[in-house]
């Protein structure tokens, strides 16, 4: 009695909470909040834009000298032209997406058809962007390959003696295309990414891929960009981890991680999962990622792994499912005011669905009354029969025995099979409480990406080490036999051929 007084409390809070804070985005489905469509905008065309401000600085330098060529510059002919254009268009696209993001900060009022024009702009704009910058590629080439060599970096210039200054590191290295310059921004990404700098590791795992097509690194660096998004963690990052992940899959189906990335899929859908009283769109997501998983690598090593996600999702789904019956129950059973054919659909949605639901001996007990109420004798005695056969220790068992007798049904024996099957543990008022405020839902999930942890050990040899070492891929028999991403101890310099500056 007096936890449920305090989840009306709680209950209550949130009731409150909702009218007072006002809405930050509109849905949309598949794409999560407009802020949070707006974010993966902003983060996709300020990477855009440092790409193509570093290719037109390389090709601003070469041209300095040739005066023969200042015409052409403001020309989209030429190269530099072309590059300068998107890299207009980009900050256009950015001032319209902060715009619209104020709007929305603000709780303006917008039209939702601004956000899908702005998403088709910007998608539209990357696809020109990454063409752009792979067929200038020639024009920015350095034939001396300067692989093992340092680099001098280049001093950013003061706004009128007093603002900016310092270094920028990575210009030359992104705008330059060098013979072996591939492996060196492989290696600086993946020590960027470590120290949780993932924008520019992202930036320099993307110059590979749209600089270097013909790199044996490009897989796993479409891979790596994934797995940067992945280990961020933010709503936003997880948006476009799974979408990274899926577009790795769509090019490299057949690769021995394959498995693995299917995996983290739906683990990126689960780190959005809310409470089973909320939106159920990724609690959908990831269960059909998990069932593709378990359909596609029935073989795969990860199989315990995924069942037991598919499960704990699938009882999320369950609840989600079980509140909606309930209310209807209730409304029907105890108000007399009707829904009862809404309550039946959902509970008999859940038997057919969910055969694990840890909630499963409520729904059948439930399902069971509203067909007694309807006066349809054996299809309640089947379930109340089903509940005291499979659930012997559940606290519905004896109420399930005493309407069973009432209709002169027999009392089946129970199944020595299900004699150890528990009634889930009842959470603490503390747990509830917590897991309300912040909207948690407790899963099984790996943080870690499939090529690098988020916890980064030095002396811990990991996947992208081994990618390394083997100058860009991954072989199956080096693959770990468990969901790790830790190969083993961390091999001497000399051995994993990695350079210091990656630590």
């Amino acid at each position: 009695m007096i936890l449920h007084k305090y989840k009306a409390v709680i209950l209550s809070l949130f009731i409150l909470l909702g009218f007072v804070v006002p809405s930050l985005a509109q849905k949309n489905e598949g794409q999560g909040t407009t802020s949070q469509r707006l974010e993966v905008m902003r983060q996709k065309l300020e990477t855009m834009r440092r790409s193509l401000n570093s290719a037109a600085s390389v090709l601003k330098d070469e041209n300095k000298s040739d005066k023969s060529k200042k015409d052409d510059k403001s020309t989209l002919e030429t190269p530099l032209g072309r590059l300068k254009s998107l890299e207009k268009e980009t900050s256009n696209l950015q001032s319209e997406v902060n715009t619209l993001r104020g709007k929305v900060d603000r709780a303006e009022k917008y039209e939702a058809s601004d956000v899908d024009q702005l998403e088709t702009s910007v998608n539209e704009l990357q696809t020109r962007t990454d063409n752009a910058l792979t067929e200038t590629a020639s024009v920015r080439a350095n034939p001396v390959s300067a692989e093992g060599t340092p680099r001098e970096i280049k001093k950013k210039k003061k706004f009128l003696g007093i603002f900016g200054g310092g270094s920028d590191e990575y210009e030359e290295l992104i705008g330059n295309v060098t013979p072996g310059r591939d492996r060196e921004l492989f290696i600086v990404a993946t020590r960027e990414v470590r120290k949780n700098n993932y924008d520019v590791g992202r930036l320099l795992f993307q110059t590979i891929i749209t600089t270097y097509p013909d790199s044996a690194y490009l897989p796993m660096a479409k891979l790596a960009v994934a797995d940067s998004f992945y280990l961020e963690g933010t709503t936003s990052a997880l948006i476009q981890a799974a979408a990274s992940y899926q577009d790795w899959l769509t090019f490299f189906p057949t690769h021995p991680l394959a498995d693995r990335v299917l995996l983290k899929i739906a683990e990126s859908e689960m780190r959005q999962i809310g409470l089973p009283d909320r939106d159920s769109t990724r609690a959908k997501r990831a269960e059909q990622r998990l069932r593709a998983l378990l359909q596609q690598y029935p073989n795969t090593i990860l199989l315990k792994d995924a069942k037991n996600r598919l499960e704990q999702v699938q009882d999320n789904l369950g609840l989600h499912n079980l509140y909606i019956a309930n209310y209807y129950y209730k409304l029907s059973i105890d108000q007399k005011k009707g829904g009862l054919k809404g309550a039946q659909s959902r509970y008999r949605e859940i038997l057919d669905k969910y055969p694990y639901f840890s909630f499963l001996d409520e729904a059948l007990f439930k399902l069971a009354v509203t067909y007694q109420v309807e006066e349809e004798t054996d299809q309640a005695a089947r379930y109340f029969q089903q509940l005291v056969r499979d659930y012997p220790n559940s606290d519905y068992v004896e109420k399930s025995k005493e309407q069973l007798q009432l209709i002169g049904a027999s009392v089946p024996e129970p199944n020595p099979e299900r004699m150890k099957v528990l009634p889930p543990e009842k959470k603490s008022f503390i747990a509830n409480f917590k897991n309300e405020l912040f909207g948690l839902y407790p899963l099984t999930i790996d943080k870690d990406g499939v090529l690098m942890t988020d916890d980064f050990d030095e002396k811990k040899f990991e996947l992208i080490d081994q990618v390394i070492e083997n100058q860009g891929d991954i072989n199956a028999s080096q693959i770990p036999k468990s969901l790790t991403t830790i190969i083993s101890q961390k091999k001497s310099q000399t051995e994993t051929q990695v350079p210091q500056q990656q630590k």
